[in-house]
């Protein structure tokens, strides 16, 4: 139930309808950026795809079997710009130690923090390797708005990553403070 829900919530939060072109358009999809998690282990990455699905969604999660994963589920349905902003986004969960705590529910100001965190860490690593940050806040805001968000959270989110993205910040500074903070380092 629990691996439902975190994968309903990353729908929400991380998806893309296939805008201004029919649902059919399918893109190419990017190679995943390098992502190692808070205990230095390599974080794998699966793409995954439904004919029905309509939606670019990631999930970070641990697997018993193989480590640190993250599933990528119909890419082929957003740009390159959305993929890349999705993936940096699951890597974060990784690298500040999401996984490694137990989920907070839902909507839970606790969650609402860690998804604020993994979107400021996503936009600082799009920042450094000068990816395209603007296009892929573009798309996820199309996303949001076609699934119902409240213009509010919408303008909520916007406003997070477009402040993390002028932090005078390294990304490897920004991780470190939020293991810090958790108690990891």
């Amino acid at each position: 139930m629990r691996v439902l829900l975190v994968a309903f919530i990353m729908v929400l939060i991380s998806s893309k309808i296939a805008w201004s072109q029919d649902i059919f358009t399918e893109f190419e999809i990017i190679t995943p950026p390098s992502c190692v998690n808070n205990k230095g282990i390599n974080v794998q990455f699966q793409n995954l795809s439904s004919k029905l699905g309509k939606f670019s969604a990631g999930v970070a999660k641990r697997n018993k079997k193989t480590g640190p994963i993250i599933y990528r589920l119909n890419y082929e349905k957003s740009p390159k710009a959305l993929q890349i902003f999705i993936d940096l986004h699951e890597c974060a969960h990784h690298q500040t130690g999401d996984l490694e705590q137990p989920h907070p529910p839902q909507n839970s100001p606790k969650h609402m923090m860690k998804e604020s965190i993994a979107d400021c860490i996503a936009a600082l690593r799009m920042r450094e390797s000068e990816e395209m940050l603007i296009e892929a806040l573009l798309e996820l805001k199309k996303a949001m708005s076609a699934l119902g968000f409240p213009l509010t959270s919408i303008k909520s989110r916007e406003l997070n990553i477009s402040n993390c993205f002028k932090k005078k910040i390294s990304t490897k500074l920004y991780i470190s403070k939020v293991l810090k903070k958790r108690g990891f380092e």
